[in-house]
């Protein structure tokens, strides 16, 4: 598995404003629960790439992982607004599921 982190990250050297392999390397990252590269690669690919949902649910799964949960919360928010601007209505109602259900405040 390390072959491929290997092959993307000699990519994204060559090349370092590539989306694709961007996305593809955060993929990887994710495999191998490398959590911390995940959000830094994708924090970069959402400066330059016009992502329509995907980036933003994979980053606050990994804001989770990591145990920042505000940050997953915000990132699932903005995931849903950029979702319903592309047209993915069933990827923002699958977002905002997970709000509801995993990331919901416990009664007081």
């Amino acid at each position: 598995m390390n072959d491929r982190i290997d092959v993307f990250e000699q990519m994204l050297a060559a090349e370092p404003s590539n989306t694709m392999v961007m996305f593809g390397l955060a993929k990887e990252y994710e495999k191998r629960e490398r959590y911390q590269d995940v959000i830094n690669v994708l924090n970069d690919y959402l400066t330059k790439a016009d992502d329509e949902g995907n980036a933003y649910g994979t980053l606050a799964q990994a804001y989770e992982k990591m145990g920042d949960r505000e940050k997953a919360i915000e990132t699932y928010k903005k995931g849903i607004d950029i979702a319903m601007a592309h047209s993915h209505p069933s990827m923002a109602n699958e977002y905002r599921m997970t709000l509801e259900l995993d990331l919901a405040e416990p009664p007081a």
